[in-house]
């Protein structure tokens, strides 16, 4: 059996408790003629201000929302292993590519809607791979999801040549994705262009991929006669993924909902089981003092 509060920033407004020694009420002014007869009482050895604070307390609880449970589950579900392969290269300075900011390149567009998209990955473990002429990890995997977001924004257009080396970008996101332990292990690729560079084959990539049970899914952006369609066709089909094609920034929205839907992301959520909530406990026991009180006071005036 298990105790807690529901609402515990209520308890902070037990910090007024103080108030009902030091806080002075509306004096009124009472004339006798021997003020000697009189005896000094502190407030401390007064009963009145304890059982005001006695009827503050049990409120203050009562809107903290105790409550007692027998089992707690944590279910912080382990996710995906997910690494997003940006290219960089120069062709991704090109505008126009969203429709309400004309002036944004395509690596802005790409950026922006990349860090939407990692922010909805609840319990995955994201990492970034950026590629041009070659292939580089910006961000191991992390389950620090505004970090990523920070280090996305560090990257720009060239900051790995002006090139486009897919088979090094799959082969370096590979790599990223080594280092974890989740099942379910996946790269989206992000490319407007076709592979000229790099050491390895995107051929070689893929059967790679495979081998290490890891789906790929490919995005081209732009015009698809700047890109390898079918390239990106045949890595996707060969590892079980997907590919797409997104000739603005608002079609590429829609392909990271729809790749959203098909590797979803647990919440972590926390439960309590056989919760039962002990609220009018301290309303009865307030409730009940306070009726004691009422009922001396008119003893005393009868």
């Amino acid at each position: 059996m298990h105790f807690t509060f529901g609402t515990p920033w209520f308890l902070l407004l037990l910090l007024l408790i103080p108030c009902f020694f030091w806080c002075r009420e509306h004096n009124r002014l009472f004339y006798f003629s021997k003020p000697e007869w009189l005896g000094r009482e502190s407030a401390f050895f007064s009963w009145e201000p304890w059982l005001k604070i006695l009827v503050f307390s049990l409120m203050v609880f009562a809107l903290a929302e105790p409550f007692v449970y027998t089992g707690n589950g944590n279910q912080t579900r382990k996710g995906r292993d997910l690494v997003l392969a940006l290219d960089a290269s120069g062709s991704m300075a090109q505008s126009g590519f969203d429709a309400k900011e004309r002036f944004r390149t395509k690596y802005e567009s790409t950026v922006a809607l990349a860090k939407a998209f990692t922010q909805k990955r609840f319990d995955d473990n994201m990492g970034v791979v950026i590629f041009g002429t070659f292939a580089y990890t910006a961000s191991p995997l992390t389950y620090d999801l505004e970090t990523l977001g920070y280090l996305l924004d560090m990257t720009n257009v060239g900051i790995a040549g002006e090139s486009t080396a897919i088979g090094d970008a799959i082969m370096q996101s590979l790599r990223t994705l080594s280092f974890g332990e989740a099942k379910h292990k996946a790269v989206i690729l992000i490319t407007d262009g076709r592979h000229n560079a790099g050491k390895t084959s995107p051929k070689e990539a893929v059967e790679e991929a495979k081998a290490s049970n890891v789906r790929i899914y490919t995005i081209g952006i732009g015009q698809k006669s700047d890109y390898d369609a079918a390239l990106l066709e045949t890595m996707a089909k060969e590892t079980r993924g997907k590919s797409y094609s997104a000739a603005s920034a608002e079609t590429l929205k829609e392909v990271f909902d729809e790749i959203s839907a098909l590797e979803p992301s647990q919440i972590r959520g926390e439960t309590y089981l056989n919760k039962r909530l002990l609220i009018f406990l301290p309303l009865l026991l307030a409730g009940g003092v306070l009726l004691w009180w009422i009922f001396r006071e008119e003893r005393g005036r009868a």
